[in-house]
């Protein structure tokens, strides 16, 4: 089809939102002016261009309130488990077995992508946040290092593999007219090959900002300081000591960085989340005050002093530390079991997408009992509505400003444009995104490397809003078309595609996604985490793709 001025300044607006995060800067603004051009030229209308941008971040909010509310609930629930510490001695009997941060990182690689593989990372990351995020955090784990191990093992690994429930390879199979079970048989491999890659580059990158354990780090992290470093601060003192030709000592380049507003100048949740420059240094050495609590950005914790384990607690908050750090833990190992008797057909099953809401229900209710537990039934009626409050609040400052950009994707997907647009019922929406892709294919070379390597690159378009499936179908027609061309399996070249589309809108490198749900319960900067991700990525989707067309 012919490409219309809308298609042209869609194409712009992607281009200068993605140029925007290379360049380090807040894309929000880049969103919204994109949204108004798009839709004032769609329409030629100035006010539905106006109106747009409420009602495309509307429909973001509408989309990805789920992991909004799971973000909310899991949160809660540590609140009320650190009002009775009990969140501590739950991560204590990891300690035997994450010695460090290596071991921290192995267990949560493997833990993430088994889970994962099962029951789809939505429901498992919140579980793996509840449980064994904090004890890889005390581990020495840096927390931006434990949000890209789940990230690549959960989103990336298990999803673009989608072995065990096989809607992905279902859905690619379909439209390129092949097997299922051979698109998954290859989407797995190259799955693994493409995670071991990013998670080989993560890892050597992640290697000198590893600490050793310690219960401070918990205590930085659950108060909203993550420790990480600061880029162009980093750069500017390895060129400084390369120049004097000396060491700073404890020099690891890692520095507490603050992903909260706090009063003392902390870091604007805006900034860090749309990717801005940080800012509010409260020292020589770039080192943020630790925080005073009280302003929303994350669960409030007791006015402390910062070492709270010295202080001694009564018998009775003691007990009930260690029923509740037992039966967390026990609770949502319950529910796994169960989920696994579903898909044996031994129970009643869980219906597909239910299990995120199982585990955000699961939370709430043990918030509501660790809070009775602790303060009394009168009295949990107020706290259960502050720990809720807070999990909510730090939902929405941490992630809240992704909305418009995700609505922006939004608008180039017909499933949600007419809604965007304010276009009648029985108008034909706008498919912006496909068109463009769809229009991209003839400039594909007939010949097996360049195949792969161009369907790889459709796939990553199609997931661009943040829909990891929603791809699926375009990439496998292409597969079904083209592979018999050149003499290469459409499973093959369908299995390539699956892997473009679902490691980008999957939730691995575009921020929009279920790649908040991360960032929220490791309590990162969502798109830090993505920016961070990407380069680990793509050379192991460029490493997947070359096996693909050299071994399949």
């Amino acid at each position: 089809m012919a490409l219309t001025a809308a298609h042209w300044v869609y194409l712009g607006g992607v281009i200068l939102i993605l140029g925007t995060m290379i360049a380090r800067r807040n894309v929000l603004v880049p969103a919204l002016l994109a949204t108004v051009a798009t839709a004032w030229t769609v329409t030629a209308d100035p006010i539905v261009a106006v109106q747009a941008i409420f009602n495309a971040t509307l429909t973001a909010a509408a989309e990805l309130f789920n992991i909004f509310l799971i973000i909310a609930m899991v949160t809660a629930l540590l609140g009320a488990l650190r009002a009775m510490r009990a969140d501590q001695r739950m991560v204590t009997p990891f300690q035997k077995v994450m010695r460090g941060g290596w071991s921290a990182w192995t267990v949560l690689i493997v833990v993430t992508f088994v889970v994962s593989l099962f029951f789809w990372p939505t429901p498992a990351v919140p579980l793996i946040g509840a449980i064994l995020v904090p004890a890889a955090i005390r581990a020495g784990l840096p927390a931006m290092g434990a949000a890209m191990a789940i990230a690549v093992a959960g989103q990336g690994m298990a999803l673009s593999s989608d072995y065990v429930m096989q809607v992905a390879p279902g859905l690619s199979a379909t439209a390129a007219g092949t097997d299922p079970g051979r698109v998954a048989d290859v989407a797995l491999v190259l799955s693994i090959v493409t995670g071991i890659t990013a998670l080989a580059i993560m890892g050597a990158l992640l290697a000198r900002h590893m600490r050793a354990p310690s219960d401070a780090h918990l205590e930085e992290w659950e108060s909203g300081v993550v420790v990480g470093p600061r880029p162009s601060a980093g750069l500017v003192r390895r060129l400084r000591l390369r120049l004097l030709g000396a060491r700073e000592a404890g020099g690891s380049g890692a520095e507490p960085i603050a992903v909260t507003e706090q009063v003392e100048e902390r870091v604007a949740v805006g900034a860090a989340v749309g990717g801005g420059p940080r800012t509010g240094e409260s020292d020589a050495n770039g080192a943020a005050p630790p925080p005073s609590g009280g302003s929303g950005d994350v669960p409030d914790r007791d006015a402390e002093p910062a070492g709270r384990d010295t202080v001694p607690q009564d018998p009775r908050t003691e007990r009930l530390a260690r029923v509740f750090a037992v039966a967390v833990p026990v609770t949502f190992g319950l529910m796994i079991v169960y989920l696994v008797l579903g898909e044996l057909s031994l129970v009643p099953p869980v219906e597909s997408g239910s299990a995120a809401a199982l585990v955000g229900g699961l939370a709430v209710v043990l918030a509501v009992l660790a809070c009775i537990a602790l303060d009394g039934p009168r009295a949990a009626l107020s706290s259960v509505g502050e720990h809720v409050t807070d999990g909510l609040v730090f939902a929405f400052r941490a992630m809240g400003a992704v909305l418009p950009i995700a609505g922006f994707f939004f608008m180039g997907n017909s499933d949600f444009a007419g809604e965007i647009l304010g276009l009648p019922d029985d108008a034909q929406a706008p498919s912006l995104l496909l068109d463009l892709v769809v229009s991209a294919q003839h400039l594909i070379p007939d010949n097996p490397v360049v195949m792969c390597f161009g369907v790889l690159i459709v796939g990553l378009l199609g997931g661009l809003d943040g829909s990891g499936f929603s791809g699926l179908p375009m990439t496998g027609s292409l597969a079904g078309a083209l592979g018999p061309t050149v003499g290469v399996d459409p499973a093959t070249l369908a299995a390539v595609g699956q892997m473009g589309s679902i490691w980008a809108g999957g939730g691995v490198l575009v921020a929009w996604s279920s790649l908040l749900v991360v960032a929220g319960v490791t309590r990162v900067p969502v798109i830090e985490l993505a920016r961070r991700c990407f380069l680990p990525v793509m050379a192991g989707l460029a490493v997947s793709t070359l096996v693909a067309a050299t071994f399949f």
